[in-house]
């Protein structure tokens, strides 16, 4: 007859998701009961992840079943979650109707590219857009919008935003020195975020297009604290190593209770400027699997095409100015779905977002990143 002691080093070779030490060495088995018809074992874990419970019964099986123990009981406790209480809707704008936060999970993915051509795309469907460039670091938004040397007028003791292409459009970028840096702690980024949108003159919109930095940090939890947030879009290449950084961007939205309206595949294929076929240099559809598991869909495969760049740097965006291109078809069809998502969003109840609060994984303090 099998001993406690024998199923415990078993159970060492359970390894805790997501770390090197086993189940046994965190110390979350709490109990082994045998009789002669059933080997009874208890965890109790600090994670209330459903996928971390579902694998550690997975692999307790398996080593219980080495053992050639045929009846076993597996339990494994979690941590409950008090419910949430309900928020009170914070708004610190007021005129806008939608907000949309264009986020990726890692620079240089064509984030603000995206930005400006969706915010466009949907003036162009005769939409009241707005378009706020919250990468404090890295403001593109001016020199893309064509804007870069133009300073926003005070009226009413607030800000009044430069129309550019049909869109209100305000950045950090107008408002400094061109080739200066921000060397800004996060309580200075968080609290540029929230005079941009309480101190800017924006008037009545249908939509305002919030140009994320990239990443998962202070920026994107001030947006979500300071006003309902109606989606969100994520903007992906279709290399692996986006990918890995695009689900972290997902996670963000899911945690921060935004409702996902979509990913958008940026780099998607290349276009031949000579002959116009287009080659998967980079990959195409790989967002495709991406937008299922996180519940949403794939609003646009943009390709890599030289009038994109070319817009961007000289102010003239492809979706406005060679509106017959491929891309800036795409850009018109994610806009459509985007609005399409919108409306629905609306129509069933938005997502109240506003109070949400900065978490820390069980076990790990707020300044601390070392397991």
């Amino acid at each position: 007859m099998l001993t406690k002691d024998e199923i415990l080093e078993k159970l060492k070779e359970v390894t805790y998701p997501g770390f090197t030490k086993s189940i046994v060495d965190f110390g979350f088995v709490k109990d082994i009961d045998i009789t002669e018809d059933l080997v009874y074992v208890e965890i109790d874990i600090s994670s209330s992840a459903p996928e971390v419970k579902q694998q550690l019964e997975d692999e307790i099986t398996k080593k219980l079943e080495l053992l050639k123990i045929k009846k076993f009981d597996i339990v494994i406790k979690t941590p409950t979650i008090p419910p949430r209480p309900a928020p009170t809707t914070k708004n610190i704008t007021t005129g806008i109707k939608n907000f949309v936060m264009v986020s990726s999970g890692k620079g240089g993915v064509g984030k603000s590219t995206t930005t400006a051509n969706l915010a466009i795309a949907l003036a162009m469907n005769g939409k009241k857009v707005g378009l706020l460039d919250a990468d404090i670091y890295g403001p593109n938004i001016p020199r893309m919008m064509g804007i870069e040397n133009e300073q926003p007028e005070i009226e009413d003791n607030k800000v009044k935003p430069i129309l550019s292409h049909g869109v209100k459009v305000m950045s950090m970028g107008s408002l400094m020195e061109e080739g200066k840096s921000l060397i800004w702690r996060g309580a200075m980024i968080m609290k540029a975020i929230t005079q941009l949108l309480r101190d800017v003159k924006w008037g009545e919109l249908d939509v305002l297009m919030i140009d994320m930095p990239p990443g998962t940090g202070d920026a994107q939890l001030t947006l979500a604290q300071n006003v309902p947030v109606t989606a969100g879009v994520c903007v992906t290449t279709p290399q692996k190593v986006a990918l890995d950084d695009t689900k972290r961007s997902l996670d963000m939205f899911e945690k921060l209770n935004i409702n996902i309206a979509g990913i958008v595949e940026n780099m998607s294929g290349f276009i031949c400027p000579e002959s116009g076929k287009e080659y998967d240099i980079f990959g195409k559809g790989t967002t495709d699997e991406l937008a299922k598991e996180y519940n949403t869909k794939v609003l646009a495969q943009i390709p890599i095409e030289p009038h994109i760049r070319e817009g961007g740097d000289s102010g003239k965006p492809i979706t406005f100015y060679k509106p017959n291109s491929q891309s800036a078809k795409r850009y018109l069809e994610a806009s459509e779905k985007l609005w399409d998502t919108i409306e629905k969003i609306n129509k069933e109840g938005k997502a109240d977002n506003a109070s949400i609060q900065p978490t820390t994984p069980p076990g790990v303090s707020a300044c601390s990143t070392n397991r």
